[in-house]
């Protein structure tokens, strides 16, 4: 093994792609082509690693089955983190297999947990759950087992497991001093940020709070009747009844929930559930059976009664009745969110995130971009939107780097 390229490979291990560079700058041998692509997306020039990857994995021969499989693994990455969702994963997981045929156990490990930061970026925890369940992260180093810790916390916040979280980012942080890579160590501290930051608000008799992810959790688990507008369900700890395929129903228990334990007038549940400006006698007679469509659905929770003015919502047992909403509920505010990870994501990424058509995605960040409050960077297939850049440290794309060659 040529020395220049060993010496290459332990820099990039240690986070360290100037000094990988200095050694392998100015050759264009595959090895050489792969380690450039790693460092140069460890320094954040993404497009330019995306190239020097895909010429490292044509140039290697048809015996270096490993090194094309790295070479795959690490592109299979830059995709993750450049948010490009359409990049086939089925070549990631045949590049898995051949790793860890080859016993090459550690970028197997790390393709696994690529599979798995994907899936938890688009919503589906039973299969990113099911392949965490599947790696071993005994043999991994501090690098990977840090990405890995990282990877049992991203689910377990996603699960409301505040304390399977914090002891998930504990481990992370201890893996990565260990393996002494700063970027590393700011990544695992800006994930133990998110438990303590704003994750939803809490409307109830009239006022409006913040709620951390931890008071989340206590709040679900209180016998509190919450009317979710996070997921769309009606939920009294460990009982769920969900709306989400019935919209004007949800809408109608949130209006009745954020008005209790007064009662909610006829016009706002009107003007909010159906739109209706100038309500007639069709909208109330509909405004009546949808309410005895709800009553039947709550049945288990609590019971809707008719006034004078309206109607009131009145939990069955003891207990109050909230209403937990998303902290930002402005237009679009899913997208926003998704933004909001300080990464740049195309269109059409954006679209399988949250399940709709690219087209009806354009058109939201037509009118986000109009307002301010997004802006994008290329043209054609390589536009990228993101939220206006704020002053902090930069993300930086944490690689692993193996020897690029058998």
């Amino acid at each position: 093994m040529d020395s220049l390229i060993v010496a290459a490979a332990q820099a990039l291990a240690a986070g360290d792609a100037l000094g990988a560079m200095k050694r392998v700058a100015l050759r264009d041998d595959p090895p050489a082509l792969a380690l450039r692509g790693i460092a140069m997306a460890q320094l954040g020039d993404l497009d330019r690693a995306k190239s020097l990857l895909k010429s490292a994995a044509h140039a290697f021969g048809p015996r270096e089955t490993v090194a094309r499989a790295r070479c795959i693994v690490a592109q299979a990455e830059i995709a993750l983190v450049s948010r490009d969702l359409g990049w086939p994963e089925k070549a990631l997981e045949t590049a898995r297999v051949v790793l860890d045929k080859h016993g090459d156990s550690i970028n197997a490990a790390h393709a696994r947990n690529l599979q798995i930061r994907r899936r938890l970026l688009v919503g589906y925890l039973d299969e990113a759950e099911r392949l965490l369940a599947k790696l071993d992260p005994s043999p991994l180093p501090p690098a990977a087992r840090a990405s890995y810790e990282l990877a049992v916390a991203g689910i377990a916040i996603r699960r409301l497991r505040t304390g399977a979280a914090r002891a998930a980012l504990a481990r992370a942080a201890q893996a990565a001093r260990r393996a002494d890579i700063p970027a590393l160590e700011v990544e695992v501290q800006a994930a133990g940020r998110a438990l303590d930051a704003p994750a939803a608000r809490l409307i109830s008799k009239g006022s409006e709070r913040l709620l951390s992810l931890g008071e989340v959790e206590a709040l679900l688990s209180s016998g509190t009747l919450v009317v979710d507008a996070c997921r769309n369900v009606v939920r009294r700890g460990s009982d769920v009844v969900s709306l989400a395929s019935r919209s004007v129903l949800f809408v109608l228990a949130r209006v009745l929930a954020e008005a209790a334990p007064a009662d909610a007038s006829r016009t706002d549940l009107l003007s909010r559930a159906f739109r209706a400006r100038h309500a007639d006698e069709s909208h109330r007679a509909r405004l009546r059976v949808e309410i005895g469509r709800l009553r039947a659905v709550l049945e288990p929770f609590a019971d809707i009664d008719a006034t004078p003015r309206g109607f009131m919502l009145t939990p069955r047992g003891k207990g109050d009745i909230v209403v937990l909403a998303p902290p930002l509920e402005a237009e679009h505010g899913f997208l926003l969110a998704l933004l909001a990870d300080g990464e740049s994501w195309s269109s059409s990424a954006l679209a399988i995130a949250l399940s709709t058509s690219p087209r009806t995605v354009q058109r939201a960040l037509d009118g986000l971009a109009a307002a301010g409050k997004v802006q994008s960077v290329g043209n054609g297939r390589a536009r990228r939107w993101m939220m206006p850049p704020v002053v902090g440290f930069p993300t930086t794309l944490l690689l692993p780097g193996p020897l690029p060659s058998d």
